[in-house]
């Protein structure tokens, strides 16, 4: 018994659509491991640069292409560089992801003085970082903190909104090799307290 060419047609194209399908998840893989990702703002801690509801693209490769399963950089393309707002595995728990500022480089002596930062002993320029509590905290890292060295191959990163952020203050180190990459581009902004759209932040470039 023998394929009609009828058959053999309905098979051709059937094996075009699976073939189609499977080059389509490889891309989206591909795209998703190596060149950019998206991720949605869940809490309030880089107020007012990221809002509850902000969704972004962050560039995959921007640090170098990564070996997905170590973090180590196979080919090298630059450095985090400080102002930076980085996606990385949060220390405490890998498998959530955390995003900040990048603070302080490898290196770098950080100490935080009644709020206010100091890297290598000099005031940290800082237009980014807002406080939205007058009161000092006599304890814990809040308010006074360090100072501290960054170790090689480590950021200390703080979220701008200061007095409300779980940041390195709390935790130290970020790894280079926990670093997920930058966010540069916002594409889509939900305010779920006034079930609206922030068209206004949509297309923003990330600072």
């Amino acid at each position: 018994m023998t394929n009609s060419p009828e058959n053999n047609r309905k098979k051709s194209i059937v094996r075009e659509y699976v073939e189609a399908i499977l080059i389509a998840l490889v891309l989206a893989v591909f795209i998703r491991t190596f060149v950019v990702q998206a991720f949605k703002i869940p809490s309030g801690s880089m107020i007012p640069t990221l809002l509850i509801g902000d969704h972004l693209l962050v560039s995959k490769f921007i640090y170098g292409i990564k070996n997905p399963f170590t973090g180590t950089v196979i080919v090298p393309i630059q450095e985090p560089v400080r102002n930076d707002v980085i996606v990385f595995k949060y220390p405490i728990n890998r498998t959530q992801d955390f995003i900040k500022r990048v603070v302080g480089l490898p290196g770098d002596s950080v100490e935080i003085i009644n709020k206010k930062v100091f890297i290598n002993g000099k005031p940290l320029v800082d237009d980014k970082g807002v406080f939205t509590d007058n009161s000092l905290l006599s304890e814990g890292p809040r308010d006074n903190f360090g100072p501290v060295t960054v170790p090689p191959h480590s950021l200390f990163v703080m979220g701008d909104n200061r007095d409300n952020s779980h940041d390195s203050r709390f935790w130290r180190f970020v790894d280079y090799s926990d670093i997920r990459g930058k966010a540069f581009i916002m594409y889509w902004s939900w305010d779920r307290e006034d079930f609206s759209v922030r068209w206004s932040r949509i297309g923003s470039v990330i600072k």
